[in-house]
């Protein structure tokens, strides 16, 4: 820098200005000389470089290139060159004033703080873009981590902004807000807690955009559109959204059905309540109409005390075990569960063989439609509530009915 503050001295020299003797008129035109100087430089780099980069990008077959030198990026590097070029030069029209030099490079440091951060904040950006794109990351929370680091070099500059204005050193700043930390603590508690929760979900892969999760806690009930630094955003079914903490997901307990899609299948757990009233043993007759049909084993049926709800239940397990929207791989099974006031349950327990929700609620509904239409032949009754109808009829005596 000082070989290149004397050769610049020796030019101006040659053309009959001494630097150390500078009138107002000469310096006025030495700093819109710098000015114009810096503003060559900044259309050369927009107008040249820019596009050779992208000519260069463009050929390449990596993409990732391509996210890291956009416009966005290289328009901030380009905002870089005048701060730069006339912090350097001012000495030059302003070195025998240094009131004015030191306001002059103070504002131009100030400028290149700004156009810094903008910088970082762009190229966090293109390094979210590159990420969304790899198959590996792209389902990772990330856009927290970088947000809390966007957010550290904002914190930084504001740092560097006051230690210029003040003329102080940066680290005695940083030692003075030391004593202040639990106030700045407070105010970003839930950065902190967030960017703190964001490396769990993510390190432990508990959430990803795109997942279906269910957390009654905040009626949350659908898939997660965004996980940021201090949010989350989950579009319900409804289409409307709710935001959820991030700590929120790593404190509380949540549902997420990822496993669900990733296995293509949906489980199917509904239960039949009989009434226990119905429930009795098979007729010879009807011990051999079962037989016939192979709805019971001819090992039951030498056995002689068969049930009827024993044949239903060997009778719906033979047509899950043939369904063709049933997962025959995953598990299947029709279980008596313990008897209750309502009746006797009887559980349907299988696996579907899709994850779409309309398709797999048809398919459920024709399960449960031919399995009810069957009882009655088996002698058997569903256990229903009698309503004002039912008690109605009751009460009707058989000469009453014409």
């Amino acid at each position: 820098m000082d070989n290149l503050n004397r050769e610049i001295a020796v030019f101006l020299y040659n053309l009959g200005i001494d630097k150390d003797n500078l009138s107002w008129g000469t310096r006025i035109t030495l700093l819109v000389g710098i000015l114009l100087i810096a503003y060559i430089f900044t259309k050369i780099f927009h107008y040249l470089i820019m596009p050779a980069i992208h000519k260069i990008t463009a050929r390449t077959k990596a993409t990732w290139d391509d996210y890291l030198f956009n416009e966005r990026m290289l328009s901030a590097v380009c905002r870089l060159i005048p701060p730069i070029l006339i912090y350097i030069m001012l000495p030059f029209a302003f070195e025998n004033a240094p009131d004015i030099l030191g306001i002059s490079q103070k504002i131009c440091l100030i400028y290149l703080i700004i156009v810094t951060l903008r910088l970082i904040n762009a190229f966090l950006n293109s390094l979210y873009e590159i990420s969304n794109e790899h198959e590996s990351l792209k389902n990772r929370p990330l856009k927290g981590i970088y947000q809390m680091i966007n957010l550290v070099s904002i914190g930084i500059g504001i740092i560097l902004i006051i230690s210029t204005l003040m003329n102080q050193d940066a680290t005695t700043i940083l030692a003075g807000l030391g004593a202040s930390a639990a106030v700045l603590m407070l105010i970003f508690k839930d950065s902190i807690l967030g960017l703190v929760a964001g490396v769990q979900l993510s390190a432990n892969d508990m959430l990803r955009p795109g997942d279906w999760i269910t957390m009654d806690k905040y009626g949350a009930n659908g898939y997660v559109i965004e996980v940021s630094l201090t949010t989350v955003k989950v579009q319900n079914f409804d289409k409307t959204i709710t935001t959820i903490p991030p700590y929120a997901l790593v404190s509380d307990s949540f549902q997420n059905w990822r496993g669900m899609w990733q296995s293509g299948s949906r489980r199917i757990k509904r239960q039949l309540f009989f009434d226990v009233n119905t429930i009795r043993f098979c007729t010879d007759q009807e011990i051999k109409e079962y037989t016939e049909k192979e709805w019971i084993s001819k090992e039951e049926a030498e056995n002689g005390q068969i049930v009827n709800l024993l044949v239903f239940r060997n009778f719906a397990m033979n047509y899950l075990s043939n369904h063709p929207k049933i997962n025959h791989e995953f598990l299947q099974m029709v279980r008596q569960m313990e008897p209750t006031t309502e009746g006797l349950p009887l559980e349907i327990y299988c696996f579907a063989t899709t994850t779409e929700w309309p398709v797999y609620e048809a398919i459920q509904a024709e399960v449960f439609d031919y399995l009810i239409a069957s009882v009655p032949q088996f002698g058997l009754k569903l256990f229903q509530r009698p309503s004002g109808v039912d008690i109605r009829q009751d009460r009707i005596k058989p000469d009453e009915v014409h």
